[in-house]
């Protein structure tokens, strides 16, 4: 059967998470690129629907400000107080007004729930003709979990949680996920009739299940294939099982798309990056945000992209590259870093120890090794020599550099902008460049070596370069005398 549209979906993010020990709210822990309250979020989307609520507390402005930048389809509403799920609910429901249909509650640290999971929920739930049903599993260790309580027959009579649990409840296997589809109607008028009659003084929503058995209706339990997916975040440990989990997942769907993954365990990759196929990916390697990398291309070892685009057969080794556009064929490193504002042309080099900021290379111009560009623009089929500086900074401002196709700058060269080297212009080793340099010239901006005659010997006599000149000296006596 097809999977029915859910009226609403509430996911619930107003705790404050106080076990992982932060300043950071933690439904808005990065998790492979998105926090963890997106990732519900995602999945959520992929429901279809008709309204997407989110419940948000702790940290309200923090929260709500994240939610209206990244999901503005999102309705926040705020649970003032953090008096349980059954609440956070009950406050949702008495902003917005009965829902009618099914009603999908679920949490925002729960960033390995997939939406197929949900959706076989939302089947087994229309199905059954169930007032209720939850998403249980069955996990090796349930602590900290409410415990799924069936009669004989195996039907779902109650939740209980852990800290409510007798030791017969707490030996229990299957656990509460806190994800369930209700009927819109029957969750409206259970929720109010909530009571905190519990060791915390909260109202649970869990309590709406025996409510609605009580009178009747009937109450379901689907089990999740894999128990994995339901486990929360609450601490820095589940934050780093689910980041292992979640990556093993984006690596191996990218490898069957026909990406190699030469080592699983050194490649982390976050969910929004795109990688078409023959994509190489060495061992070390790092790719976050939007990052998009063209068929063929090769990344690593050792590399670290973020937001960057990488053209068809690139090559980058050894590399940090921010916010940078590396064109088809163009070579990275090792050791080089691209900052914001980096663009290398079709077969352009970035090589050894070269940085790039703010600079257009064009196609086959190559800076080598051990230079800084700075905002400037290169034209084509120019090489930059090694040890050249773009001096683009004079204190307050920053400066354009701008060079032409075919230029040659020599090794050690201080281009000091704003200045402009024309087409097909040389510059002179050593040189500090203040001035344009017309089409075809060479700039020559030097002070006239001079050698000063046995200076080492008057004046750094006893040292190891006195002797070696004195032998050299000699040496070249006795030669003259032959």
């Amino acid at each position: 059967m097809s999977v029915p549209r859910p009226a609403a979906v509430i996911v619930l993010a107003a705790g404050e998470g106080t076990r992982m020990k932060s300043q950071t709210p933690k439904v808005l822990h990065e998790l492979c690129g998105l926090a963890l309250v997106d990732h519900m979020l995602v999945a959520a989307r992929e429901l279809e629907p008709e309204r997407l609520i989110v419940v948000i507390g702790h940290a309200k402005e923090r929260v709500g400000g994240h939610l209206a930048q990244t999901s503005p389809d999102a309705r926040a509403v705020v649970q003032r107080e953090q008096r349980g799920t059954g609440h956070a609910v009950r406050t949702v429901l008495e902003e917005v007004g009965t829902i009618a249909g099914t009603v999908l509650v679920t949490y925002g640290d729960t960033p390995l729930l997939r939406a197929e999971t949900l959706a076989r929920l939302l089947e087994s739930h229309a199905a059954d003709g169930n007032a209720v049903t939850v998403l249980t599993a069955e996990v090796p260790d349930p602590t900290g979990y409410g415990r799924i309580i069936r009669d004989d027959t195996g039907a779902v009579l109650e939740i209980v949680e852990e800290k409510d649990a007798g030791p017969a409840q707490r030996a229990v296997k299957e656990m509460n996920s806190g994800v369930y589809a209700f009927d819109g109607l029957l969750l409206a008028d259970a929720v109010k009739r909530v009571s905190t009659d519990n060791a915390q003084g909260e109202e649970y929503l869990t309590d709406v299940l025996s409510i609605l058995r009580e009178e009747g209706h009937r109450v379901g339990a689907h089990i999740a294939a894999d128990y994995v997916e339901v486990e929360g975040v609450n601490d820095r440990v589940q934050l780093a099982f689910a980041r292992k989990v979640l990556n093993q997942r984006i690596l191996e769907s990218h490898m069957r798309a026909g990406v190699t993954v030469i080592d699983p365990a050194s490649t982390f990759v976050d969910v929004q990056v795109t990688l078409e196929s023959d994509v190489v990916i060495h061992p070390g390697t790092q790719l976050h945000g939007s990052t998009a990398v063209a068929a063929g291309a090769q990344i690593g070892p050792a590399s670290t992209l973020t937001d960057t685009t990488v053209g068809a057969g690139a090559v980058v080794r050894n590399a940090v590259c921010d916010s940078a556009v590396i064109g088809p064929e163009a070579s990275v490193g090792p050791y080089a870093y691209l900052r914001p504002g980096a663009e290398l042309g079709h077969k352009a080099k970035a090589g050894t120890y070269v940085e790039v900021k703010n600079s257009k290379v064009g196609a086959r111009s190559k800076v080598p090794h051990l230079t800084y560009v700075g905002d400037a623009t290169i034209g084509e089929d120019v090489n930059i020599g090694a040890s050249a500086v773009f001096v683009n900074y004079d204190g307050v401002n920053k400066n354009h550099t701008t060079i032409g196709d075919g230029v040659f700058v020599g090794c050690d060269t201080m281009l000091v902008a704003p200045v402009t080297i024309g087409d097909g212009a040389y510059t002179a080793a050593g040189s500090v460049i203040t001035d344009d340099v017309p089409p075809g010239a060479i700039g020559v901006a030097r002070a006239r070596q001079r050698n000063i005659e046995k200076w080492v010997l008057r004046r750094r006599a006893g040292t190891k370069s006195a002797a070696a000149a004195e032998r050299a000296l000699a040496e070249q006596e006795r030669e003259s005398g032959t």
